[in-house]
């Protein structure tokens, strides 16, 4: 199966981390989209960062759709951006797709470290390459096969079609035109998203809307969640649930949650200070994501660390709807969203 498989209109976008399953259903509303269902499934133990127990994946997609009411039977999922090689190849513009196809096997070997029969792997044509009119930047991507087939076979046990595989970090930046009503975007704008999930800190840095930057930590609201667990006695699942939908209140979390406040402020300083010793560049804005993007005040806390306005990721602000869709529930788990956002997204004619 390609990484980049072909569009199909109304996909089911499931997000599979190492905590939980979070599946989104878009549909066309005139020339923007309604939420159909949403719906998110912690899992009552943490998985590694490639999930390997298909079982207990697949029952978290069935009780996803079960409460969601979904009969769609076509999916996407994404894999990490931990887990691809991607390599940006120069080629003559005169190819056509069969030609290009036919060049980057010749040329795979290089960039891939293991047998072309270990992996799967597409591409996708950037547009001309900026020093020379008469070549084209061709966007390389590959992962070995069983990062795909672990999602891949967690679908299928679950009663679904895997319909596209794309890759984490392309989701989010397809997604990323979804905030514009959100950072008030401008041209040459340097935006970088921090998503802060449970186990993993991403940052994605975009330049005009397009992928610049990637970097991810060990970090998350792992620690936080299991700090709480010890003052209040409530299972994983119950209080990842409140965390992601902002309603966690209780005594106990400003003694957990402060100086959990300050480690995301310097999580969050330090992957920024490697991306400004890397690139000419500065950053104009920050976006958080993530679980822990929800935490109250989060973003005027790194705001008035970093001097750099922080905003929170909501990238159903200008979509409509279902009735069946909890808005409230939706808003406190938006900031978590963008990779299935992204993933829904691609499965429409753009």
């Amino acid at each position: 199966m390609a990484l980049f498989g072909l569009k199909h209109k109304r996909v089911l976008s499931i997000d599979i981390s190492s905590v939980a399953v979070k599946t989104l259903e878009l549909s066309k509303n005139g020339n923007g989209y309604q939420v159909e269902s949403f719906a998110v499934v912690p899992f009552n133990q943490n998985l590694s960062t490639r999930p390997k127990n298909s079982d207990i994946i697949a029952d978290a997609i069935k009780t996803a759709l079960i409460q969601t009411h979904s009969n769609q039977k076509q999916a996407a999922v994404a894999v990490s951006g931990s887990a691809v090689i991607t390599k940006v190849i120069t080629l003559p513009s005169a190819l056509n797709e069969s030609e290009i196809e036919e060049q980057i096997l010749i040329e795979a070997d290089q960039y891939v470290p293991y047998s072309l029969n270990e992996v799967n792997f597409d591409f996708e044509v950037q547009g001309l390459n900026n020093n020379n009119p008469e070549m084209i930047d061709v966007l390389f991507v590959a992962s070995r096969r069983e990062n795909v087939d672990d999602r891949v076979e967690a679908l299928l046990k679950a009663g679904l079609k895997t319909r596209l595989v794309d890759v984490e970090t392309f989701a989010v930046e397809n997604a990323f035109a979804l905030l514009d009503d959100t950072i008030n975007s401008k041209q040459n704008q340097t935006v970088a998203i921090v998503d802060i999930g449970a186990t993993v800190t991403v940052l994605n840095v975009l330049h005009n809307g397009r992928f610049l930057y990637t970097n991810e930590q060990d970090f998350g609201g792992k620690q936080f969640i299991e700090g709480l667990q010890e003052h209040r006695g409530l299972s994983y699942q119950d209080i990842y649930l409140q965390l992601s939908q902002a309603s966690l209140t209780d005594p106990y979390n400003a003694e957990v949650l402060a100086p959990f406040k300050q480690s995301m402020v310097r999580q969050t300083q330090r992957l920024l200070q490697y991306f400004v010793s890397s690139s000419s560049t500065g950053v104009d804005c920050i976006v958080l994501a993530g679980g822990c993007a929800s935490i109250q005040n989060i973003d005027k806390l790194i705001e008035d660390n970093t001097g750099i306005p922080v905003y929170i990721a909501n990238p159903f602000i200008s979509m409509s709807l279902s009735p069946e869709v909890n808005s409230k529930s939706l808003s406190g788990i938006a900031p978590a969203m963008m990779i299935n956002c992204g993933l829904a997204l691609r499965s429409f004619e753009l």
